[in-house]
């Protein structure tokens, strides 16, 4: 005689749900994002604007890697999953540590982007707010994936600060602030890259 699986509660049943529209409504957004990204760093021959649009495609493979860790089950799974976010966290992190120092040391000065700065003021906005969400959604799971990609999100929406900051200040001749700010984001990235690493 066949055993029937347990059935999975109704409340787990509906913040898995949320999980998953949480990750698409990420990728969607970035995706779109690295188009806008594209145009907006070309036309400001803006390394800020170009780095943001590699984060985007961090947090692409971010969202995708949770996706595949929700689709199944075991701690195996999970385990590969923090791997792969801990390695989206370090290189970001190493990218901007490159990108900010490069910037910083040869006193690049891109052209004002009313459109970069449109953009990273709206994603920094709904990059917190997912952020938020999918920790609440994280931690009604118990699951360590998706809370630690939260984290990912927030970083996201603290590098879209970063980049409005600079953007903006761009615009009154001070070049130097988008760099400096990144190197706020280096310390981030590595911290959280070492608690996906070692969970």
């Amino acid at each position: 005689m066949t055993t029937s699986p347990p059935a999975v509660p109704a409340d787990t049943t509906r913040l898995l749900r949320r999980g998953f529209a949480l990750e698409y409504t990420t990728l969607a957004w970035n995706v779109i994002g690295i188009v806008v990204l594209a145009f907006a760093a070309i036309a400001a021959r803006s390394v800020a604007l170009a780095g943001f649009g590699l984060d985007s495609l961090i947090e692409i493979g971010a969202s995708t890697v949770v996706i595949w860790e929700l689709s199944g089950t075991g701690e195996e799974r999970q385990r590969k999953a923090m791997r792969l976010i801990g390695g989206a966290f370090l290189a970001l992190a190493l990218y901007l540590l490159i990108q900010s120092t490069w910037v910083l040391a040869a006193g690049y000065h891109a052209r004002h982007s009313p459109a970069g700065i449109a953009w990273t003021a709206i994603t920094a906005a709904v990059m917190f707010a997912l952020a938020y969400v999918k920790a609440r959604t994280g931690a009604g799971l118990d699951n360590p994936v998706l809370k630690t990609e939260g984290r990912v999100t927030l970083v996201d929406g603290l590098l879209a600060t970063a980049v409005l900051l600079g953007l903006v200040l761009n615009v009154w001749g001070l070049w130097w602030a988008d760099p400096l700010a990144g190197f706020v984001i280096v310390y981030y990235g590595i911290k959280e890259a070492r608690t996906a690493l070692t969970h």
